[in-house]
C-alpha cells in the first residue's frame, strides 16, 4: 500500500488557490483513476479515498488541519496503516519552480513550505515530495499575496495539463521511477505554452 497526500487549505475560499494546487493534483488523480470519491475521515482528520490503481493499493488524503498542521493527519495515516515515510508521496505547490514545471525528490529540507515542515515534524524527512511549480513574484513582500492567490484564467491554459500529466503518470512513480515520471510528464506536456501572468505594474 502507497500513501498520496495533496497539500491545501480546506474550504471554498481557498479553493482555486495557488497554496491549494496540491488538493487539486489528488482530485485529479482520484478522478482519473477511477477513484472512489473523498470521504470525510474523523479519525484521520481527512478527506479520504482508498483503491486500486493497477495492481497497487493506494490511499488518497488531503489533511483537512489547514496547511500548516497537515503532519498529524499524515502521520496519523501512516500508523495506521503501518506504512513507511518511504510510501509516501505528497504533492504541494513550489514557488521556486517556474509555473507549469516539476521536481520530484525524496528526503531533503523543506524550503520554507509549512506544510512540509510540519510533515517533517510529525514522520521525519523520508518521503517523497512532488513540487508543483506555481512560479516566483517579483518582489519578496508579494510571495504570501501571490500564493494565497487563485489562479488567473491565464493560469488555467498550463495548470490544466499539469494537473493532467502529472496524475495521468502517476503509476510510474509509485513504481519508483521518479526520473521516468518527470521525463514523462515532460514529453506530455511538450506541446503546451507555458506563460505566466505577468504582474502589474506599480
Amino acid at each position: 500500500m502507497q500513501l498520496v497526500v495533496g497539500l491545501g487549505n480546506p474550504g471554498e475560499r481557498y479553493a482555486s488557490n495557488r497554496h491549494n494546487i496540491g488538493f487539486m493534483a489528488v482530485d485529479e488523480i482520484v478522478r482519473q483513476h477511477n477513484l472512489p470519491n473523498f470521504q470525510k475521515k474523523t479519525r484521520l482528520q481527512s478527506n479520504f479515498s482508498e483503491g486500486l490503481i493497477g495492481s497497487r493499493k493506494i490511499v488518497v488524503i488531503k489533511p483537512m488541519n489547514f496547511m500548516n498542521g497537515s503532519g498529524k493527519p499524515v502521520g496519523d495515516t501512516m500508523r495506521y496503516f503501518r506504512l513507511t515515510p518511504s510510501d509516501i508521496f505528497v504533492f504541494h505547490d513550489e514557488i521556486d519552480i517556474p509555473a507549469g514545471c516539476l521536481r520530484v525528490k525524496k528526503g531533503g529540507g523543506h524550503a520554507g513550505h509549512n506544510g512540509i515542515k510540519d510533515i517533517e515534524n510529525h514522520i521525519g524527512r523520508e518521503f517523497w515530495r512532488v513540487r508543483l511549480g506555481v512560479g516566483r513574484p517579483r518582489s519578496k513582500e508579494r510571495v504570501i499575496g501571490h500564493v494565497l492567490g487563485n489562479f488567473s484564467k491565464i493560469d488555467h491554459a498550463w495548470l490544466f495539463p499539469v494537473l493532467d500529466a502529472t496524475a495521468n503518470k502517476l503509476p510510474i512513480l509509485l513504481d519508483g521511477s521518479a526520473a521516468e515520471y518527470i521525463k514523462l510528464v515532460a514529453i506530455k506536456l511538450s506541446d503546451i505554452n507555458f506563460k505566466e501572468e505577468e504582474e502589474e505594474e506599480k
